[in-house]
């Protein structure tokens, strides 16, 4: 009842009415319909019992007519295009809503539908400073960009790390840092761990480090023979001038090659901002950067 009340109160904080006609998906009974949402999913409403369904990731739902195995009429009871019910997506700042019709024909009804954003509304959330969608486009514009920074550099069995560049953008630090591997053993990266430390490390009790969790990491891989790139994304922080940010990636295997980045609060203070050129050549856009036209 809770989760039903935030949502009207959503609905009508964006000015959703029925006097405007929702886009339609098509389901059948032998089609399971996976609903893609270009964003993380906060809620789903669906308004009928005739629809079945599911979140089964971040931003994906499936449904399904609903209807009785012991049913004997093939369709379930439903009729070519009648209305089953409706269904209300809700994401970071995005809202989606959609008529689910059935159809009699397996062929005409949608295994993956992929939700875009001319089929949204935004809204303010509060809880949400940037959305994962819009960070990650951010993320692989930053990747995509020339290497600015030459200071922050280490060399340890037979790799070199690198950061290349550091920006801030709103509320988040991207902190875009490359591998090279420079030896014929592949490197199996076991983890990467943040932590905010003293600058001169001590056995005295009274030395404290900080474990940091990045909210966004662009590059998933976890092995690779020469090279290796990706951007962490970090909430804005600020520490004092005894203190390092320290990136440290450890190998999985048994000779365990860590290779540790320093990043000094100065270089944090030089972070650049987030600027036109760096998305003139990208491949990727926050989202109200693209005309509706070119993401269709």
């Amino acid at each position: 009842m809770k989760a039903r009340t935030i949502l009207l109160t959503l609905l009508c904080a964006i000015g959703i009415t029925t006097a405007k006609a929702n886009e339609k998906i098509y389901v059948n009974r032998d089609v399971t319909t996976h609903i893609v949402m270009p964003e993380p999913i906060k809620l789903v409403d669906i308004s009928t019992s005739k629809i079945a369904g599911n979140q089964c990731t971040d931003n994906i739902v499936r449904i399904k007519p609903y209807h009785d195995e012991g049913d004997s009429i093939q369709s379930g009871g439903y009729t070519e295009n009648e209305l089953l019910g409706t269904i209300t997506l809700i994401g970071e700042r995005h809202i989606a809503q959609y008529d689910v019709l059935y159809t009699e024909e397996p062929g005409q009804a949608a295994a993956i539908f992929e939700v875009p954003y001319t089929h949204t509304q935004s809204y303010i959330n509060p809880e949400v400073t940037m959305p994962m969608s819009e960070m990650a486009r951010y993320a692989w514009a930053v990747y995509g960009s020339r290497r600015k920074y030459n200071q922050i550099v280490t060399r340890a069995h037979g790799m070199k790390a690198t950061v290349n560049n550091i920006y801030a953008v709103g509320d988040y630090f991207f902190i875009d840092y490359s591998l090279r591997n420079k030896t014929k053993i592949p490197y199996d990266i076991e983890e990467i761990r943040v932590k905010l430390t003293d600058k001169k490390e001590t056995k005295a009790t009274n030395s404290q480090t900080i474990e940091l969790s990045p909210v966004f990491t662009l590059n998933s891989t976890r092995k690779f023979k020469k090279d290796y790139r990706n951007v962490m994304v970090l909430p804005k922080l600020t520490f004092p001038d005894e203190k390092v940010l320290r990136i440290e990636i450890s190998e999985n295997q048994i000779s365990g090659r860590v290779i540790v980045l320093t990043i000094e609060y100065e270089d944090i203070l030089h972070a650049d901002g987030f600027d036109a050129d760096i998305l003139k050549d990208a491949a990727y856009y926050p989202y109200y950067y693209i005309s509706y036209s070119d993401i269709q």
